[in-house]
């Protein structure tokens, strides 16, 4: 707008001075040739080409005027374009910024999901109980209740190839008791150097328990042998090393050196005990295991010395696969219980057990143990437990079996005089489930 308008001025300005200069240059042609003639005969007379040449200056002036506030106006302009430049860069940035960080913690989250795994394990059962002693008759623990067996939660991490961690806790409720419990099963730091050789350091499986219940596969039923009977611990604190040996995995061992309290009690003791198991495998679902225990169970500190160290030798011939199952274990223990005690004692024992599937959905299982708990103190402390049962796959991850199980416990008592053998008989009947995810 401002343009257009400068440039009229100058083309009327220009006008003008034509005009001017023009009038001038006939009044001298007329002044040269009639310098007769009046001067009021004149085209042009002198006042108007004054009021002329006033009216030029003053167009001048608007001229110079809008050529200053034109330039001004392109100054500003250009100020203006260089500051909104600015105002965009600086917006960029500050939009690009929280993308960034937005960016950073969507790559952090998404590795946090891909490399955490969180799973859980229930073990619970709806039953009815009716327990008798010889000696008192029906005790408090029968009845019929729901309990939880056993609910882990576990949480674990990888940070690289090498390096994991694993976090499982251990829940407990029980109608018979009437109380919860929540422990840390599961505390450890692992690193795999190789197939043959994981190393764990905290509270972490066992070598014997975990492997065994593996080819049982009946775990939410009821504990193994050793487990049942505790004469063996699941995990504890410690350190452990394992590993499958040979391409095609034919040899497995695990051995670890641990408080020896179990991972319910993680207190220090004087020494370390000492777990081991080595599996020979000669073609898949088949395995031969030998295993041993040997120390003071957590029971020797720095004031107490421990008369006796208790000592377990397992043995474990199984096969398993997806249809069919049989398998045996054994044991023998030494001052087990007497790591403390002035006198020494042994105890020996067997399972026996076989699941077959009839279908993708059903199975049916059996389980026969048998132990002497008390071969030189008291020969009449014994345990026989059997169970049977069909299981129903509910969907992935969740089972249900209707069982029934017995169990005849025999020690010797004094009391009601005379000295005899007090028996414990349980049966049990009820449904029990397994949910896993």
């Amino acid at each position: 707008m401002h343009s257009k308008t400068l440039a009229l001025a100058i083309a009327a300005g220009l006008g003008l001075t034509s005009f001017v200069a023009s009038a001038q240059t006939t009044t001298q042609q007329t002044t040269h040739h009639h310098k007769a003639a009046k001067a009021g005969k004149s085209t042009v007379t002198a006042d108007e080409v004054a009021q002329l040449k006033a009216q030029l200056a003053v167009l001048q002036e608007k001229v110079d005027e809008l050529q200053a506030q034109s330039s001004a106006q392109n100054e500003a302009q250009s100020q203006t374009a260089q500051a909104v430049q600015q105002v965009q860069a600086k917006q960029a940035t500050i939009a690009a910024a929280p993308s960034d960080a937005l960016s950073k913690r969507v790559d952090a989250l998404d590795k946090l999901v891909n490399n955490t795994t969180v799973s859980g394990t229930m073990f619970f059962d709806f039953s009815n109980i009716d327990q008798k002693n010889s000696d008192t008759g029906k005790t408090n623990s029968s009845g019929t209740g729901f309990d939880v067996k056993r609910f882990y939660l576990s949480v674990s991490h990888k940070f690289n190839d090498i390096w994991s961690a694993n976090l499982t806790t251990d829940f407990q409720y029980s109608s018979t008791v009437g109380a919860t419990e929540l422990f840390v099963k599961k505390a450890y730091v692992q690193g795999k150097f190789d197939d043959a050789f994981v190393v764990r350091a905290g509270s972490a499986d066992m070598p014997w328990i975990p492997f065994v219940e593996n080819y049982y596969g009946f775990r939410y039923v009821d504990n193994t042998l050793t487990d049942r009977l505790k004469y063996a611990n699941s995990a504890d604190w410690g350190i452990n090393a394992s590993g499958d040996i040979g391409g095609s995995k034919m040899l497995n061992y695990s051995v670890s050196a641990v408080n020896g309290g179990g991972y319910k009690n993680p207190s220090r003791t004087d020494g370390m005990d000492f777990e081991g198991r080595v599996g020979f495998v000669p073609f898949k679902g088949f395995v031969v295991a030998l295993g041993g225990y040997s120390g003071h169970r957590g029971q020797e500190t720095e004031n107490v010395d421990a008369p006796h160290t208790a000592q377990r030798g397992d043995l474990l011939i199984a096969y398993a696969d997806n249809n069919f199952r049989l398998g045996g274990e054994y044991f023998t223990a030494k001052d087990w219980n007497n790591v403390l005690t002035p006198a020494s004692d042994k105890a020996d024992g067997y399972s026996l057990w076989g699941s077959i599937a009839l279908n993708d959905e059903w199975s049916l299982f059996a389980r026969y143990d048998n132990a002497k708990l008390s071969k030189d103190l008291d020969t009449g402390k014994k345990d026989v437990y059997y169970n049977a049962g069909i299981q129903y796959q509910v969907t992935k991850g969740l089972r249900l079996a209707a069982v029934y199980k017995h169990e005849t416990a025999d020690a010797t008592v004094a009391a009601p005089a005379p000295l005899h053998v007090q028996n414990v008989k349980t049966n049990e009947i009820g449904i029990f489930g397994e949910l896993k995810y």
